[in-house]
C-alpha cells in the first residue's frame, strides 16, 4: 500500500460536525495533558477513536455525574411503567430511588408549610 499525505493527516485531531474532537489513540498519549487541559477549560469532548470509530471519551467530571443522573432517571421512567430494569444493582437503585422520592417529599412539605405561614407585609 502506497502511504499518501492523508493518511499521515488522518492522525491528527479534528474536530467533527457533533463538536467532538476526535483524536486516534496511537496519538493521544502524546496530547493527552493537552486534551484534559481543553475538556477541562474550554469544554471541548475529545473522542478517543481506533481505526476512526470513537472507543471512549474524555469528559468533565460534571458532564459524567450529569450522564449517570439522566442514566438513573432514565431507569427510573423504566420502572415507573413497570419494566423490570436488568442490572444485579436493581435493589440498590431502588432504594437510592426510594431514598430520593422521601428527600423530594420532605422538601415540597417543607416548603408547602412556609408558604402556609406566610404572611406579606
Amino acid at each position: 500500500m502506497a502511504y499518501t499525505l492523508d493518511m499521515a493527516s488522518d492522525l491528527e485531531p479534528r474536530i467533527t460536525e457533533d463538536g467532538i474532537q476526535e483524536v486516534p489513540l496511537t496519538r493521544a498519549r502524546a496530547l493527552l495533558t493537552r486534551l484534559i487541559e481543553q475538556v477541562r477549560e474550554d469544554g471541548l469532548v475529545s473522542a478517543l477513536t481506533v481505526r476512526g470509530r470513537r472507543r471512549a471519551y474524555l469528559v468533565t467530571p460534571g458532564a459524567f455525574d450529569t450522564a449517570q443522573s439522566d442514566r438513573r432517571m432514565v431507569q427510573a421512567f423504566h420502572l415507573a411503567a413497570g419494566e423490570v430494569p436488568k442490572t444485579e444493582s436493581a435493589e440498590k437503585f431502588l432504594d437510592v430511588m426510594a431514598r430520593h422520592l422521601m428527600e423530594i417529599q420532605d422538601r415540597d412539605a417543607a416548603a408547602a408549610k412556609r408558604f402556609a405561614d406566610y404572611e406579606p407585609d
